[in-house]
This record gives structure tokens, C-alpha cells and sequence, in this order.
């Protein structure tokens, strides 16, 4: 006999939260009840699930009684002071801040690429940064060719990996810039339309942002492996929800392109798009609403013996946030 589950989303309200929903349905998990929890300005709002119309509750420690799995999408603050309450009552946290992503105890997990580690859970799991994981579900069937021992990653990031409200600041202010008015930043330090500019995360001592530091640290963890080097560099770019990644990578040994597509082809989570006559490769406007990894610009890299170059673009609210929280529902 199958299984239904009570499940609850933290931060139903926004983004990602959103995609959750809509995700959870599309992808008809067995869903037996669902609690739509977010902070009090939100309460009594009405959202739709399977034709059904569900109130907003608010979210508190009590939230979770009877919750069999608890999907988080609120932000790291509200995922510390919360989620072991949701433990304590019984339920299994998937969280998708950065709260819990490098606790030893806490797996961190795309399913594409390390699934077993789900068993590894103490009533949490972490899914991780957007851009770990765009990068790695492209990444993962070229390691299991050759070992990766290098990786070269600029990211090109779109507005939702900043919420809902810089998403409508970038809309905004493209208007404002067209129109000749004034435009002035709110959500995000710099202008943003028709501009790009550095993650706006904390830089550290060794000059590299916050953001970047997630994806060398996570990767390592990811791939079980101290020893592979990151060098990231990440950027905001005027596009509404899908990330880019241009990736070079040094392998153990040389890996030829056709091998590498080969591979690719075979990889769940990953579509070709390389068509060179053409000049088509990976756009963030073709990964919008899909829930695969768009891959492609696959070629040598002519600076390295053993490197491979590679274009990535994926949807930051899908695979990089709501779906893969989403399947390590599934997993469970």
C-alpha cells in the first residue's frame, strides 16, 4: 500500500515557496494534508493546491504537530529558530537555506549526484546553494569518467536568487532606465538594470564573497572530496529567475568531448543543448519553468591537458531551490 504524508512549507508565500507548491503538484507527491506556514504578515492569505484553496497559517513552534515532512524555504534565520521544533515534533526538515548545509551531522544532497546520504539524516537535510547545485548535476557524470580535481566557475545569477522583491525591483527599474526616469536601487546595492555587478555578499579575508565560498565549501562536501579546488567568481546579472555557469574543469585524465556528451546525454537532470552550426547553447530564457540542466558549449579547454569547458544554465526556483527540495521528499 502506498504512503501519503502530511507535509508543511515554511515560507509558502514566497518564491520559492511558491514553486514548492507548485512543484509538490506537478509532481503528484503524495501529498495526504498540506500547511502553508509563514511569518504573521502573511497569515490569512489564500493560495491554490490541487484545485483546493489553503489558508496562510502563522509559523510557530507548534506549527508541526502531526507533520510527517517540513519543507523550509524562509531563510536561514527562520530555519535555526524553527526547524527543531519541527523535529522535535516528529517531522523529517528538508531545508533549503544555508543554516544547516556544512553541519557534519546534517547531509547535504542532490539527488542526482549523492542520493544515499539521505540515510545519513538526524531529522534534517540541507539541499544546497543554487549554484552548487546547477553546477554539480552537470558536473557529476564527467567526475564518474575522471575525477575532478579543478574547477573554474563563473556565475552569471539571476534576480530570484534574491527573492521576490528584487525580482520586481529589476522589472521596476528596467521601466524607470526606459523611460528615462531615475533609477534607484532598494532591494539590491547597485543599480540592476542593464548592469551586472560582484555578488553583494560579505567579502572575506581571502577576497572571496560569501557566495562563492558556498560553492567551493559545498562542493566539497557534496562530492566527498577536500581535495577539489574551486575557484569561483559570481555575478548578478539582469535576468529574472534562471543562473548561467561558464565551468572549466582538470580531470585525473583527459576526457574527450564526445565521451563527455555521451555521458551527459545518459545523466538525469541534464538536457544537451550544443548545436555549434547554429551557435545555440544553454540560455537562461530556454531553462526558465524546466527541471533539467540545460548543458552545453562542451569543448577543450586549450589551456589545460586534461580540461574540458562547459555552459550551464538552470532555473534558480526549480533545480536550484524548490525541485530539489522537492526530490529529496521523494528520496525520503
Amino acid at each position: 500500500m502506498s504512503r501519503s504524508f502530511n507535509v508543511a512549507v515554511v515560507g509558502a508565500t514566497g518564491a520559492v515557496g511558491i514553486e514548492m507548491l507548485k512543484t509538490l503538484e506537478t509532481r503528484r507527491f503524495p501529498v495526504k494534508s498540506i500547511r502553508l506556514l509563514a511569518s504573521e504578515r502573511s497569515v490569512g492569505k489564500e493560495l491554490l493546491f490541487r484545485d483546493e484553496i489553503v489558508k496562510v497559517e502563522k509559523l510557530t513552534a507548534e506549527s508541526f504537530a502531526g507533520i510527517d515532512i517540513a519543507l523550509f524555504s524562509a531563510g536561514a534565520s527562520r530555519s535555526r529558530e524553527f526547524a527543531s521544533a519541527a523535529v522535535a515534533a516528529g517531522a523529517v526538515v528538508v531545508d533549503n537555506s544555508s543554516a544547516f548545509r556544512m553541519l557534519d551531522d546534517v547531509p547535504l544532497v542532490i539527488p542526482e549526484v549523492n542520493p544515499e546520504d539521505v540515510k545519513l539524516h538526524k531529522g534534517i537535510i540541507a539541499s544546497p546553494n543554487c549554484t552548487t547545485t546547477i553546477m554539480l548535476v552537470a558536473l557529476k557524470p564527467l567526475h564518474d569518467l575522471s575525477p575532478i580535481r579543478r574547477i573554474i566557475v563563473s556565475t552569471y545569477q539571476s534576480a530570484s536568487g534574491a527573492g521576490a522583491k528584487a525580482m520586481e525591483e529589476l522589472k521596476n527599474q528596467t521601466a524607470d532606465y526606459l523611460a528615462g526616469r531615475p533609477v534607484v536601487p532598494e532591494v539590491l546595492p547597485h543599480p540592476y538594470a542593464f548592469n551586472l555587478f560582484s555578488h553583494n555578499t560579505t567579502i572575506g579575508e581571502n577576497g572571496y564573497c560569501e557566495e562563492e565560498m558556498k560553492m567551493v565549501n559545498e562542493t566539497r562536501k557534496i562530492m566527498h572530496d577536500k581535495t577539489i579546488k574551486v575557484n569561483p567568481t559570481c555575478v548578478r546579472v539582469p535576468i529574472l529567475r534562471s543562473h548561467a555557469e561558464a565551468i572549466t574543469i582538470e580531470q585525473e585524465r583527459k576526457v574527450s568531448v564526445e565521451e563527455a556528451l555521451e555521458a551527459l546525454a545518459k545523466a538525469p537532470g541534464v538536457k544537451i543543448v550544443n548545436d555549434a552550426a547554429s551557435n545555440t547553447f544553454p540560455m537562461p530564457k530556454d531553462s526558465n519553468g524546466q527541471y533539467d540542466v540545460l548543458v552545453g558549449r562542451v569543448r577543450d579547454d586549450i589551456s589545460s591537458e586534461n580540461g574540458l569547458s562547459l555552459f550551464v544554465s538552470g532555473d534558480q526556483l526549480l533545480k536550484g531551490a524548490a525541485l530539489n527540495t522537492v526530490q529529496i521528499a521523494e528520496l525520503l
